[in-house]
């Protein structure tokens, strides 16, 4: 089986997320994708919601797809690096492939991520291109690991986060309604959240 690592904030996930991945599972490139939030230790991530809020928006997408699973494996009290999470899961999944799924823009740099050599060497990644970078100089950059790295096209729309937390913090949640699944929507709504 094809399993794909999908990490970050989702502060809150929005359709984008769910979109990407569906996109990879359509097309074969993975069975199953896990979504891994970051947990709040992480220093380059000051306006996290708590972990178990989070957590639970990305429990009401994953329940309803068959191929959607959530861990709460990066929700510890200290920071948990890529290269550990990608090892537990290799752990974890040792007759499986597990791959990394990232955007171009993370790419980019992750050379100079925790044991970013490492990744690059012990593992697969799907790179989806975003509108803000030219993929080539990047795989330029990482040649040698080339045979690790595909890169995946998918809509170049640009629903992000931050312009929803943004949105909904000038009173405009309804604003952002069709681009947030009817249930993290209504969580949002109902518990009051990024006001």
């Amino acid at each position: 089986m094809k399993i794909g690592i999908f990490g970050g904030s989702f502060n809150p996930p929005h359709k984008k997320h769910i979109e990407i991945i569906k996109t990879l599972i359509e097309n074969k490139h993975l069975d199953k994708v896990i979504f891994v939030p970051t947990g709040t230790k992480y220093e380059y991530k000051n306006n996290l919601l708590p972990n178990n809020i989070r957590l639970d928006m990305l429990k009401l997408i994953c329940n309803k797809e068959n191929n959607f699973e959530v861990s709460g494996f990066e929700l510890q009290d200290k920071v948990v690096y890529t290269y550990q999470t990608l090892d537990y899961f290799k752990n974890k999944y040792k007759d499986d492939e597990i791959y990394f799924i990232c955007g171009s823009d993370n790419l980019s740099y992750i050379d100079e991520w925790k044991q970013g050599k490492y990744l690059l060497e012990n593992y697969k990644f799907l790179v989806t291109e975003r509108d803000t970078n030219n993929i080539k100089p990047i795989l330029n950059k990482y040649k040698e690991y080339i045979s690790n790295i595909k890169v995946i096209r998918t809509n170049k729309d640009t629903i992000s986060s931050t312009y929803i937390r943004n949105k909904i913090k000038d009173n405009k949640l309804e604003d952002v309604k069709e681009y947030l699944d009817k249930d993290v929507y209504l969580y949002i709504k109902k518990n009051n959240l990024y006001k």
